[in-house]
């Protein structure tokens, strides 16, 4: 019987990542210039075309706020290019590291070398900064890049694939199409590290497949991150700072706080100011244009009814005034909204929500929010508000994150010099600056045996002159 023929689709796919894989075996590591000159074309394929990013992501969105595509994306990834350019010259040099007084005057070195082809399948939320962040890592570490847009964004794949075909060869970087056969397919090819941001389940997915090959995978996911607001905590600095994070990209952010803990005298009062801060901020109509749409009407479905089913469980449900005006729903932008009073039951509280909602959750005893923290997913963020440094440590100790901001929220991942990651289901390994360097890298021991080193003495024939340097050995251990 007949094998099934692959699609032209696939056969593309294939035929791409051969030229990427065939070119990192038979070419010598990129050298400093070559890699910087990569850098530079990346930062120069973005610059001259940001007023066309901005279009084509406001387009997949329906609408998206130009100024959060520039702060959120562009700016963030001028950033990372102009560190690592900095700095890459020191990464890539030969590392010390001591040696054991034993092999002396022997030496030892980390030798940082290209691991070949690093495959990046990018999320639709942050299209830009999602996709080309990690690839500043990659491209700097020295490696060919190939790139799976989400099928969400269509305008932003179609412009990111001419404009990197037009910069880059196609032996150091490619786009490929967002056809579902190729998202199915994507993670199976042979990389030497694959890199996923989505969601916790599509991530088991591609961690499933790659592992068919021994790929190693970095895996930004997601989940609940929670913000902790002390008894301590200044509620109008808490309220005004987590409205921010919350509503940035309606909250379509994988670091967005998912939810608050309140000390439970304070939830109305709370809430009323987050609230009040986010009619401030974006206002109360749907034709805001600082405010963004929601990326599908599925998503936008499934928000309403994570707030039908928290209100018929007895949740109150703050709005802002105008919520009902269908306009929100043609313009697929959805009202800010404040869940008051939100219990476990409540699928709001066992989903990553995703969107511009915030559940609000009372305690009563000061140990309260870690137990609740440490009874769930470990979460990819955690924020904590207060003036109390043991109060805040205790959190710090006692609770596992993939980052923290504390007395604000999303900061952490901006830090160029701190890696940006998850832990459990909310992802494995990181990158950003030097940690992106060292992940798209193998740091390759290097033992250089001095002549004068008298390692020969453990040769066989074994005997009195073994059993003495035995002793010398275990005196050294």
């Amino acid at each position: 019987m007949d094998r099934p023929t692959k699609s032209t689709a696939l056969r593309a796919l294939d035929d791409a990542f051969h030229v990427l894989f065939d070119a990192s075996r038979a070419e010598p590591p990129p050298p400093l210039e070559l890699r910087l000159d990569r850098l530079r074309r990346l930062r120069a394929a973005v610059a001259e075309n940001e007023a066309r990013f901005e279009a084509a992501i406001s387009a997949d969105f329906g609408h998206r706020s130009a100024v959060e595509t520039s702060v959120a994306e562009t700016l963030f990834l001028y950033v990372e290019i102009k560190h690592a350019s900095k700095h890459l010259k020191k990464w890539m040099a030969p590392r010390r590291v001591k040696t054991a007084l034993q092999f002396m005057p022997a030496r030892n070195r980390l030798m940082a070398q290209p691991l070949g082809v690093v495959g990046i399948i990018a999320p639709w939320n942050y299209p830009l900064q999602l996709t080309l962040a990690p690839a500043v890592g990659a491209l700097a570490a020295g490696n060919r890049v190939m790139i799976k847009p989400s099928e969400l964004s269509p305008h932003f794949a179609a412009l990111l694939g001419e404009i990197i075909a037009q910069r880059f060869n196609p032996d150091e970087m490619m786009v490929t199409g967002i056809e579902e056969e190729i998202g199915t397919s994507f993670a199976s090819l042979a990389f030497d590290h694959l890199v996923f941001t989505g969601s916790t389940r599509v991530g088991r997915l591609v961690a499933e497949a790659a592992g068919r090959n021994l790929t190693p995978v970095t895996l930004e996911l997601g989940g609940k991150s929670p913000a902790i607001i002390d008894r301590s905590a200044d509620l109008d600095e808490a309220a005004e700072r987590i409205a921010y994070a919350k509503l940035l990209n309606a909250g379509q952010t994988c670091i967005a706080p998912d939810y608050a803990l309140v000390p439970e005298a304070s939830v109305q009062a709370f809430a009323e100011k987050v609230r009040a801060n986010m009619r401030r901020m974006f206002g109360t109509e749907p034709s805001n244009k600082d405010y963004s749409s929601i990326i599908s009407d599925r998503h936008y479905t499934r928000l309403e009814a994570l707030v039908a089913d928290a209100g018929a469980k007895g949740a109150k449900i703050l709005q802002p005034a105008g919520a009902d005006d269908p306009n929100w729903k043609a313009k697929r932008k959805f009202p800010p909204t404040l869940v008051v009073g939100a219990m476990s039951e409540m699928t709001v509280m066992q989903e990553e929500i995703f969107g511009p909602i915030l559940p609000v959750v009372g305690y009563r005893e000061a140990g309260e929010p870690i137990a609740f923290v440490n009874a769930h997913d470990r979460p990819l963020a955690l924020y904590w508000f207060g003036k109390d440094n043991a109060a805040r440590d205790a959190v710090l100790s006692r609770t596992v994150s993939g980052g923290v901001t504390i007395n604000d929220c999303l900061f952490h991942i901006t830090q160029v010099n701190q890696p940006f990651g998850g832990i459990g289901p909310s992802g494995t390994g990181a990158y950003h600056g030097e940690w992106g360097f060292d992940t798209f890298s193998k740091l390759k021991p290097v033992f250089y045996r001095s002549p004068l080193n008298r390692l020969a003495d453990l040769y066989p024939p074994y005997g009195a002159k073994l059993a003495r340097l035995q002793k010398l050995l275990r005196l050294m251990a």
